[in-house]
């Protein structure tokens, strides 16, 4: 109840057995919602766009350009993306915070300056279009458009990780202290590293590099956990949370569908394609068993964004090439690798569950039991864009001994 007097609202006991407070309320505003808000270069919300250039762009007088915040579903809460336009021949405001940042360069041409204290070594290196690289935390940063034309660049970050714990933007932006362990002096710092290695969790292939200068056309290593001839890797960059891969679809292949939680996000790298996406209770045959109408799908091409799980809990989704060269994403987690947010007790087995069929205790559809309306339309797909499907029959027979 509101006093008219005093301005407070006060709070009653419920009457009999009646319940306290409200059955039914809205989703209140994370103090990273509110820094958004504050910054009036709008927000999109949704389940993803065919391209980051069909966003308005907005000035953003803190940032010195134009940008646009991007919060896809499934991502609340778990980490923040934005897309920032650098003038023609001009250069962002420098600015230093304790979250922790990558960028994707979506168009133009510029340098980066990294340093971590005023007098201190300063780094500078070059960028183009499909550059993807990191900035410590809490290193002051600036980055410079070298071209006449504005440069587009694609930006990951954990500031709502941050803001929604601490609560003091202030802070973030202006933390006195140097990690040391995620910058170093070194000349070598940003020269990037085509070594491979195996992740330390599950043995996938790995780089340590802090910039990758062109990820549409990097060599990717064999992987194929996801499709026949599938290739990836992921990048660990400035010793930072925030996980990533960069991952390829072979010409006229697709992936089987797989489930998790939300946090994932694809961003189109080179060709086009499109995603598919549905809760885990419409079970492996949708639109056989006439829930299609519930399942969600994007079109996408080069720098398009769709989030794999939008609806909190896990969620299936499937990628289609539809191009007539390879379809190579890239899929951004924050800092919510998959296998680290499992609320599992230490040394507990887990299985990669997401590269395992149903059938082997995992939670990827094989061929031979999807929905038989992706293969039809996956078909017909390829024809109106001139392809051919490369999927050998055999892979859609169910294995002997199964029942």
């Amino acid at each position: 109840m509101h006093d008219e007097v005093t301005g407070k609202v006060h709070w009653h006991e419920p009457v009999s057995e009646e319940r306290a407070g409200h059955g039914t309320f809205g989703q209140p505003l994370t103090d990273y919602d509110k820094f958004m808000e504050a910054e009036g270069i709008g927000i999109y919300r949704g389940l993803g766009f065919n391209s980051v250039f069909d966003l308005p762009l907005n000035d953003w007088p803190r940032m010195g350009g134009r940008g646009h915040f991007i919060q896809l579903h499934g991502t609340e809460g778990k980490w923040g993306c934005y897309v920032v336009e650098v003038p023609a021949g001009g250069a962002l405001n420098p600015e230093k915070h304790i979250y922790e940042e990558i960028f994707l360069v979506a168009e133009g041409r510029g340098t980066t300056e990294v340093w971590l204290e005023d007098g201190g070594p300063k780094h500078v290196f070059e960028w183009q279009k499909g550059s993807l690289f990191s900035i410590p935390v809490n290193a002051y940063h600036r980055v410079v458009n070298a071209t006449n034309k504005p440069a587009l660049l694609i930006a990951g970050t954990t500031a709502p990780n941050l803001m929604d714990l601490l609560g003091n933007t202030d802070f973030i932006y202006n933390a006195p202290y140097n990690f040391n362990d995620r910058f170093s002096a070194a000349r070598d710092f940003y020269k990037p590293s085509e070594d491979v290695e195996p992740d330390p969790i599950r043995g996938l292939a790995m780089r340590r590099t802090n910039l990758v200068p062109d990820v549409v056309n990097c060599e990717l290593p064999l992987d194929n956990r996801r499709s026949p001839g599938y290739r990836r890797v992921e990048p660990f960059m400035t010793g930072n949370k925030f996980y990533l891969w960069l991952g390829q679809h072979e010409t006229g292949r697709y992936s089987k569908a797989h489930a998790h939680t939300s946090a994932a996000v694809l961003i189109g790298l080179k060709g086009k394609g499109y995603t598919y996406t549905w809760p885990e209770e419409l079970g492996v045959n949708p639109w056989k068993d006439g829930n299609g109408d519930q399942v969600q799908r994007i079109d996408y091409g080069q720098f398009g964004m769709v989030s794999a799980a939008p609806g909190g809990a896990r969620w299936y989704h499937q990628h289609f090439n539809v191009s007539a060269e390879p379809f190579r994403i890239s899929a951004w987690f924050g800092p919510n690798h998959p296998s680290l947010v499992t609320g599992l007790r230490p040394g507990a087995k887990q299985t990669d569950y997401t590269a395992m069929d149903i059938h082997e205790g995992g939670t990827a559809i094989p061929y031979w039991l999807e929905d038989p309306f992706l293969r039809k339309e996956f078909q017909e797909s390829l024809r109106q864009a001139g392809a051919e499907i490369r999927m050998e029959p055999s892979r859609y027979e169910k294995p002997a001994g199964l029942d």
